[in-house]
């Protein structure tokens, strides 16, 4: 029987994390980085920077790939680059996401003002690319022994939102956020049975992460959480860890929800 150590070791695995520059992607990369895996910094931008403080922070092999999530066939060559680099592809991450904070016209904004363009490209980038990705990796994925595909989803793919939350602050919450996170977690469970029993996918759903959100909505955001405070990036190094490696070898077609109890009522 293996050691939890020996369970835990990525060593000489291959980990893509689309939105790897991000807050969340950044620290699951970093996470898997201290485990031992190589790891490929997808992002659209700042790839090279954060590639190689991994490198350098944790002596691991990295990859940085610019990659546009709205370009669907720049998408689908990503896992062709990760093969021609190191030859294999053991886990795939998708945290890049369009999220509240997102910059897009029509996007985070009041309901009656939100407009399909925002809609669809936040879905190209949230849903599609995921799906997309997930295809073209299937065979090294299949091939690894090791398989891994891990989806960051979030409380709002569970719940709809508590708009009085926001009431006062200039933040806002997208349909199409909600309405991505939860195609994702049925993505999920349809890729867990395809692709199953070579390859496991599951998914982690965060509740909010503290990002120096404003007073009004910070002070309701705890006072409705069992766990009272948000969630830190650190808050989610643990679960990515577990459902990447053989620690959750016998886990398959599961949303771990890390949200400090938010959905328990």
């Amino acid at each position: 029987m293996r050691t939890l150590k020996q369970l835990m070791d990525l060593q000489n695995r291959v980990a893509l994390i689309t939105g790897g520059a991000g807050h969340i992607g950044r620290v699951i990369a970093e996470g898997l980085a201290e485990l031992g895996a190589s790891i490929v910094v997808l992002d659209l931008d700042q790839t090279a920077a954060v590639a190689d403080e991994i490198a350098q922070k944790y002596n691991v092999k990295t990859l940085p790939l610019a990659v546009d999530l709205n370009d669907v066939s720049a998408v689908q060559s990503a896992p062709q680059k990760v093969l021609q680099e190191f030859g294999r592809l053991d886990i795939l991450v998708h945290s890049a996401a369009y999220g509240g904070d997102t910059k897009f016209p029509g996007w985070a904004v009041p309901f009656a003002e939100q407009t399909t363009e925002a809609w669809d490209r936040a879905l190209r980038v949230n849903l599609t690319s995921a799906f997309a990705l997930a295809q073209a990796a299937r065979q090294p994925l299949t091939d690894s022994g090791h398989g891994s595909i891990v989806l960051i989803s979030s409380i709002y793919g569970l719940v709809g939102p508590d708009m009085s939350l926001y009431e006062g602050t200039s933040m806002a919450n997208p349909a199409g956020y909600g309405a991505s996170k939860g195609g994702l977690l049925q993505l999920m469970r349809y890729l867990a049975t395809v692709l199953a029993p070579q390859v496991r996918v599951n998914a982690i759903s965060p509740g909010g992460v503290w990002r120096q959100q404003p007073e009004q909505f910070h002070d309701r955001y705890r006072a409705r959480t069992p766990l009272g405070r948000m969630a830190t990036e650190e808050d989610l190094k643990g679960a990515a860890a577990y459902l990447a490696s053989d620690l959750s070898s016998y886990v398959t077609g599961h949303n771990l929800v890390v949200d400090g109890g938010w959905t328990t009522w």
